[in-house]
């Protein structure tokens, strides 16, 4: 009996050779590994190891017969080395278990396994994120560099924005959806990716989120910044410190209070890299001083509804992976918001109008683009950036050297 496992084996530790040896119960072990160009397009970033040491190191343990550097990309890289061994069996382990594995496993006839993670007899449960982030630690204890506050999330809004405010939910209660995100660019002030909320957190954590509950840190930061003291009596949005806190795709149900009633989140790896092929960011000019957005308000239940309904079909594309509705949704999505607040593309500054403020000129040069979907403003409009969906997020960026390519935090 031929089994096969597929993995990225860095930072190999003695979970992954006892892994290898619980699934050898079953055949001869080959094993597939991630490549360099696949950790770095999976993880974004580069692995520890590259690929020639991690394939010497897994075919140096005794349990394991072969193993192969994967030829292919993404998250199912292992497809051509799978079609070359013709595995009996496949293994994975139940945290990396998948419906499109399952799947791929029954087109072909092999049969599909999902083990537990559990340590060798005596030996202490490893995996690889507790390492990375245990060397995290030890180097964060050891670093002195005040640059390192880049490394805070900030996040992007994807549909329902203005949801999170009582004054608009108590019209309709409906969900805000967020992507939290690593800063992989330079995220700047009145760009409306919660840059407020994010140096709120670095007075606290100047280089990184603590490991903590994510919905505990989100209250946590959320009260710190809307502090009874506060001068100016505004309450920011809990969207921005959810959006920050909650790794992956967050959505969050507001209905008339100022936090949400619940909370859901996914870190679904597919779903994930879904939401990067087909998402972009392009700069505009930041909000003006003495910018406002909420000036000319049209708040009815009609409009907050509509508000609603698109952050539900957008939710619900994604997790189907649909593009075009995806994109139609998140379209239906901007619309709604302008509807209520239509200052968000032709701002007010200081009270008067201010035609040269407006965004407009950059919505209409970019929805033209050959690839582009929909589009939206990050955050509460008035400048910024504007988000883009594409049919092909990597192309798109090679094509317009100024968008920029997003990437999700998985943890």
């Amino acid at each position: 009996m031929k089994v096969f496992v597929s993995g990225c084996y860095d930072l190999l530790h003695s979970g992954h050779v006892e892994f290898f040896q619980q699934a050898a119960q079953f055949g001869e072990l080959y094993v597939g590994i991630g490549s360099d160009a696949t950790y770095l397009e999976y993880k974004h970033r580069k692995p520890m190891f590259p690929q020639e040491e991690r394939l010497f190191m897994v075919q140096n343990i005794k349990a394991v017969k072969e193993a192969y550097i994967n030829e292919g990309r993404g998250v199912i890289d292992f497809i051509p080395t799978l079609d070359k061994v013709k595995p009996d069996i496949f293994v994975v382990n139940a945290e990396g278990g998948s419906d499109e594995k399952r799947r791929i496993c029954a087109e072909r006839g092999i049969q599909y396994i999902e083990l537990q993670r559990t340590p060798h007899d005596g030996l202490q449960a490893r995996s690889s994120s507790s390492l990375k982030a245990s060397l995290a630690q030890n180097q964060s204890e050891d670093e002195e560099d005040p640059c390192q506050a880049a490394g805070i999330p900030t996040r992007l809004d994807l549909a329902g924005t203005w949801i999170d405010q009582p004054y608009v939910s108590q019209y309709h209660p409906g969900w805000a959806l967020t992507i939290s995100l690593e800063p992989t660019f330079e995220v700047r002030d009145r760009c409306g990716l919660s840059t407020s909320t994010r140096k709120m957190i670095q007075k606290i954590w100047p280089v990184k989120l603590p490991k903590m509950d994510p919905e505990m840190l989100a209250r946590l930061v959320f009260c710190f910044e809307n502090n009874p003291e506060r001068e100016d009596s505004h309450i920011s949005g809990a969207q921005d410190a959810i959006g920050i806190c909650i790794p992956g795709l967050a959505r969050h149900y507001y209905n008339n209070n100022f936090w949400p009633a619940k909370i859901e989140n996914t870190t679904d790896e597919m779903t994930l890299r879904f939401l990067e092929q087909h998402l972009v960011m392009v700069p505009m000019e930041p909000r003006r001083p003495g910018c406002s957005v909420i000036e000319g308000r049209d708040i009815t239940q009609e409009k907050v509804k509509a508000l609603a309904q698109a952050a539900d079909s957008c939710w619900d594309a994604i997790q189907q992976r649909d593009l075009e509705a995806f994109a139609a949704a998140y379209q239906a999505s901007f619309n709604a918001q302008i509807a209520l607040f239509p200052a968000m593309v032709t701002p007010t500054v200081n009270g008067q109008p201010c035609p040269e403020a407006s965004v407009q000129p950059y919505i209409d040069k970019y929805r033209q683009m050959e690839g582009v979907m929909a589009w939206k403003m990050a955050g509460a409009g008035g400048g910024g950036y504007l988000a883009l969906v594409v049919k092909d997020a990597p192309a798109f960026v090679s094509n317009h050297p100024e968008a920029i390519e997003l990437h999700i935090r998985r943890e």
